[in-house]
């Protein structure tokens, strides 16, 4: 279901500290919204929704289906990469990726009400994306991972500390976090965590969010 304009999301900036993307290439148990439901079950207060699918009517489908779930739920919901899905399914906000739509741009046409995340790797892509008028920046690949192909190496809990001590805004820790080695990213400087198959690839995944929540709290 497609959120009308009557039937706005959630319209708080606050941003989450377990923030859970959605993946069915990582499991193919549930879809997209299942994972939602069950991941905020656990304690999840921000999803994610992310497809690398083409046809753009299935993604609004699909994104319209967890913004259905976020907004019974007063989750944050962000949509990854696309800002026109964003607005197709009126979701919270998008995050991009640092081949995606610059931040700037990005903003002159969700307006200010929309939350806009960025990926950074270093001190100065953050200063880049709290000028464009980033809300808060996803910063990693943080430690290996097997959900995704990483571009570069891990950068680690050091970069973690460095980018959070200059940061104005909320920096969320990603790639390879696991409930072993969330509070460790907590605790050098992270707002928060984001998490894909940690969750998502769980046998159980509301366990798995209750574990990272209670690791990051």
């Amino acid at each position: 279901m497609i959120p009308s304009p009557s039937q706005q999301m959630p319209t708080t900036t606050s941003i989450g500290r377990l923030h859970v993307i959605t993946d069915t290439t990582v499991q193919g148990r549930y879809g997209h919204a299942e994972l939602a439901e069950l991941a905020i079950r656990g304690g999840a207060d921000t999803i994610q929704y992310r497809s690398k699918e083409s046809d753009f009517l299935l993604l609004m489908k699909q994104a319209g289906a967890v913004a259905e779930v976020c907004r019974s739920a007063n989750v944050l919901f962000l949509v990854n990469d696309r800002v026109d899905l964003c607005l197709a399914v009126n979701a919270n906000g998008v995050h991009l990726g640092l081949n995606d739509m610059p931040v700037n741009i990005a903003r002159k046409i969700v307006g200010s009400a929309k939350v806009i995340g960025g990926t950074i790797r270093n001190p100065e892509q953050l200063a880049h994306a709290q000028r464009d008028g980033a809300d808060y920046v996803g910063l990693g690949p943080l430690f290996a991972t097997r959900s995704k192909q990483l571009a570069i190496p891990p950068i680690g809990l050091e970069m973690v500390r460095r980018v959070a001590s200059s940061a104005s805004i909320p920096v969320i820790g990603i790639a390879g976090i696991t409930a072993s080695n969330a509070r460790s990213v907590m605790e050098a400087g992270a707002w928060g965590i984001a998490v894909i198959g940690s969750v998502c690839a769980a046998a159980d995944v509301t366990a798995a969010a209750q574990q990272l929540r209670r690791a990051i709290a």
